[in-house]
């Protein structure tokens, strides 16, 4: 099973210009949503997809640009929670004429199996957006139209999900009732329309954002124009918190807030829960950075960048969290370089948007160490992560999570076993109401499912597995 929190996006133009090169684009500004696959799909051909990232494949563009040409497409960047990395698994992916691309994780997998003629389920044989597309052609088939059939399939699919579809001749978008993943709408001059999981996309091809795709919504575009249709009418959201502070695009703008802004904006609401006296703050490269600024801001204390990434490495450039292999997230960790003489004799405030596994804290805190720092005090933009997601984030297994510990029921014994095992003087985390109330959204409307173990937004009481049950 490939359960994705990747990028999705899907573009119509109305005056049949060629939108490859604007799909190409749009994946290269996604890229911090998936590193491990890309793909485009257009009608009455099988979808391209490609290892990688999007750029390494660039002596192939004006290749894929002409022999794809299209007036339609959709693309898929790849970051996978369960499943394993390969080709195979890579999307768009084609079911008959249907085209899917998903970002979100589908739950209840062995009961969608079942209702597409059952098979062996496991992480090797199929994916959980395969499933998804055959139920939905199925419904289709009954309904004569795919917004009816997700009217149906929201009933009998658990997760979160963002969908674009595609076939011979219209493109599609869906967004999952609760809003747990992103999704976008721009245009370009009106004449072509844009469908991404984030607004960086559209900027990056100069469309002009026009609103959040409403969650339960559905979104038609072909010859006849665009229409809307709400497949569903949950009023209840549950958008994803993570998105907010790590992977989501600084310049992105999301459920009506600037994410760069409301990262600051958390860095200030932390320093009022810890406001510590310290010689410095330095961000951990490079999604913590607007809240170590914030933070700084709020108690005055000089700002400075203590680490910095080696861009001219190989793994310079790549986010050490979304890599699937734990010796590829260490290799990551290895390129960020300290400044010694920043850092040397100082009490060190480092501000980090989570922790999850620790590898990265552990590995920041000695290199703070070594460069000589007085004193490490590490904050974390946000809540302790306890139990694994369901919703897109690849944290699926409890025994991997560096909070876990089966002897331990108390947050402070929790927080203090962390704090140890990374190596830093004193260790603080946010809490969901302070990070909510920094992003200036409701916190019953955002998702702490991570945090808090309660599944209820997602209808499951899952059962625990480990990594090696969930990713084969």
């Amino acid at each position: 099973m490939v359960n994705e929190n990747c990028g999705v996006v899907g573009i119509y133009s109305f005056d049949k210009q060629n939108v490859i090169p604007l799909i190409i684009d749009s994946l290269r500004a996604l890229q911090h949503r998936g590193q491990e696959a890309w793909g485009i799909a257009i009608p009455n051909k099988n979808p391209i997809k490609k290892l990688g990232l999007v750029s390494s494949s660039h002596l192939e563009f004006d290749r894929i640009i002409n022999e794809y040409s299209s007036h339609l497409a959709i693309g898929h960047v790849r970051y996978s929670t369960i499943g394993k990395n390969n080709l195979d698994n890579a999307q768009p992916l084609k079911v008959h004429d249907l085209c899917i691309a998903h970002n979100g994780t589908i739950s209840n997998t062995t009961e969608l199996s079942n209702m597409v003629g059952g098979c062996t389920f496991t992480p090797q044989n199929t994916t959980d957006t395969l499933l998804a597309a055959k139920r939905l052609l199925s419904l289709t088939q009954k309904t004569g139209e795919l917004s009816e059939a997700l009217s149906i399939l929201k009933n009998e699919m658990v997760g979160s999900y963002c969908f674009t579809f595609l076939d011979n001749s219209s493109v599609y978008a869906a967004r999952d009732p609760q809003g747990f993943r992103p999704l976008v709408l721009g245009s370009i001059d009106q004449k072509t329309f844009v469908i991404a999981s984030e607004s960086c996309a559209l900027s990056v091809i100069d469309a002009k954002l026009i609103r959040d795709v409403k969650p339960g919504e559905f979104i038609k575009i072909n010859e006849d124009g665009l229409k809307t249709k709400m497949f569903s009418t949950t009023k209840n959201q549950s958008h994803c918190s993570f998105e907010f502070t790590y992977f989501a695009h600084p310049s992105s703008n999301m459920e009506g807030s600037n994410i760069y802004l409301a990262r600051k904006n958390i860095g200030r609401f932390l320093a009022k829960k810890f406001p510590i006296n310290s010689d410095l703050v330095i961000p951990v490269p490079d999604s913590a950075r607007p809240a170590a600024l914030g933070y700084a801001s709020e108690l005055g204390i000089p700002f400075d960048e203590g680490l910095l990434k080696d861009r001219y490495s190989k793994k310079g450039t790549l986010r050490s969290f979304i890599e699937p292999q734990q010796e590829d997230r260490v290799d990551i960790n290895k390129w960020i370089v300290p400044i010694s003489e920043i850092i040397r004799d100082k009490h060190v405030v480092i501000i980090d948007d989570s922790l999850v596994r620790g590898t990265s804290s552990k590995a920041i805190v000695n290199t703070l160490k070594k460069s000589g720092a007085r004193k490490i005090s590490m904050l974390i933009t946000y809540p302790p992560i306890m139990y694994p997601c369901y919703a897109g984030i690849d944290f699926p297994s409890q025994t991997e999570l560096a909070t876990y510990n089966e002897n331990i029921t108390t947050e402070k014994e929790t927080i203090e076993k962390v704090r140890k095992y990374i190596g830093a003087n004193f260790l603080g985390y946010n809490d969901s109401q302070n990070l909510a109330n920094a992003i200036g959204i409701p916190l019953n409307s955002l998702c702490f499912t991570c945090s808090t173990g309660n599944y209820d937004s997602l209808g499951i009481k899952p059962s625990f597995k480990t990594r090696k049950e969930l990713k084969g």
